[in-house]
């Protein structure tokens, strides 16, 4: 059977949940990833709130495989600023104190797993933040402890967490993505080697983060086969030819034509979908393919049915048999 493609709501925030559900549904989606806190709340202790969401879902004949606390999972480890105010709610943010913000983040994102249990699935992405991302370049010099320090401290804040979530049953799979703890292959060895491997922890596989860093990200299908809980089908574009505003961005916002790289509606930048699909077959990988669709230049209502489509026919079953199986005969 191939795999439900889902449409992550993380993007559709500014919509009821019930709008979501009858949008999705006649874009031709199989279920959803939500947003928290847009559209679970996961502070919510009444059973009754959960029920609801999943007879919301039952009502349009969606699934639900996955919640998504990005934006408290990024306070657990970052340097705190003004920032975050604007991302966190306000049981989070509090007085803005940095310390008690990450304390608060880190219990927030253990109420995910709780909400994820009560909505009986195993799954919440996320995000981690990082205290080292400000190191990415190295001028001045970084010492080398001052990196090994970074990875400890996401050791010492998220292995609590991760000891709740196998409690749970749930798994915390993050996103590799710039400004996290992990952003490339080899950073997410590192976060692997700093929660000493936990069970728990895995990543939301999204290759539009890695390919225009010019990380190999089929390859790294392969390198976490056991650790790919969670896959988000996003394109991205990136230019053959200079431009004005180089990899890092340029302090220009996400769609400006001028920058080196874009993300873009499936099918309409650079990922090598086939290639991902072979790739998620060969290590067995049978969950969601959730579209997370951040095309800034693209109606999202036109992306969303295109990105659909696009992927449901990029995906395909592992064949049963070797295709010369009966040539000995």
């Amino acid at each position: 059977m191939k795999r439900s493609v889902t449409l992550c709501t993380m993007q559709w925030g500014d919509l009821p949940l019930e709008t979501v559900c009858q949008k999705a549904k006649s874009f031709g989606y199989d279920g959803l990833e939500l947003a928290v806190p847009a559209h679970v709340d996961t502070h919510e202790t009444d059973p009754a709130c959960y029920r609801r969401i999943l007879n919301l879902l039952g009502n349009y004949e969606l699934k639900l495989y996955a919640i998504s606390t990005h934006l408290m999972g990024q306070a657990v480890c970052d340097n705190i600023d003004i920032r975050h105010k604007s991302i966190l709610p306000e049981y989070v943010w509090g007085d803005g104190d940095p310390e008690g913000v990450r304390q608060r983040a880190a219990r927030a994102v253990i109420e995910a797993a709780y909400a994820a249990k009560a909505l009986g699935i195993d799954t919440v992405n996320g995000f981690t933040g990082s205290s080292i991302w400000h190191l990415l370049y190295s001028f001045p010099p970084v010492p080398e402890q001052m990196i090994e320090e970074g990875y400890a401290d996401f050791g010492r804040r998220f292995k609590p967490i991760l000891d709740e979530y196998a409690r749970l049953g749930i798994r915390y799979a993050l996103e590799v993505h710039p400004s996290e703890i992990a952003f490339d292959t080899f950073s997410a060895r590192r976060a692997l080697e700093a929660v000493d491997h936990h069970p728990a922890f895995g990543f939301n596989f999204d290759p539009s983060h890695l390919g225009y860093q010019g990380v190999d990200y089929v390859g790294f299908i392969y390198e976490f086969a056991d650790r790919i809980f969670h896959v988000h089908m996003k394109d991205v574009y990136w230019s053959d030819v200079p431009k004005s505003v180089g990899v890092f961005g340029g302090h220009v916002t996400f769609g400006d034509p001028r920058r080196y790289w874009n993300f873009r509606s499936i099918g309409r930048g650079r990922i090598r979908f086939e290639e991902i699909i072979r790739a998620l077959n060969a290590i067995g990988y049978h969950g969601p393919l959730s579209i997370e669709w951040e095309d800034s230049a693209m109606d999202r209502e036109q992306g969303a049915v295109e990105s659909c489509r696009l992927v449901k026919g990029y995906d395909f079953e592992p064949s049963a048999v070797a295709f010369d199986a009966h040539f000995g005969k």
